[in-house]
């Protein structure tokens, strides 16, 4: 049984960072891509970070560029996103996700990626 747990969100002011683990279990983690999405309320899910199986590419949205980064450990089976100068308008639900296979893209789709964590809150206050 695939399971991908979340941890780290919490709340921080403008400004501030924080550290999101994704520990996965129940699958090969390096043969995952592995993508962590947001959803505000009354909004879509949508793709922050991605990286591929290897870490050797990564990809983000144009609205995080520069502030956040991810990183995964494939000897832990855990995928990191380090998140600086946070502003309220990354105020979301951030989910973890696994796709499976090993591309040399990253995947940005909600609907291509296999599974997904329960989510975490991250609130940014002004």
């Amino acid at each position: 049984q695939v399971q991908l747990v979340e941890s780290g969100g919490g709340l921080v002011q403008a400004g501030g960072s924080l550290r999101l683990s994704c520990a996965a279990s129940g699958l090969t983690f390096s043969m995952y891509e592995l993508g962590w999405f947001h959803q505000a309320p009354g909004k879509e899910r949508e793709f922050v970070a991605g990286i591929i199986w290897s870490g050797s590419s990564t990809y983000y949205a144009d609205s995080v560029k520069g502030r956040f980064t991810i990183t995964r450990d494939n000897a832990k089976n855990t995928v990191y996103l380090q998140m600086n100068g946070l502003k309220p308008e990354d105020t979301a639900v951030y989910y973890c996700a696994a796709a499976l296979g090993r591309l040399t893209r990253v995947r940005v789709g909600v609907d291509e990626y296999d599974y997904w964590g329960q989510g975490t809150q991250v609130t940014v206050s002004s």
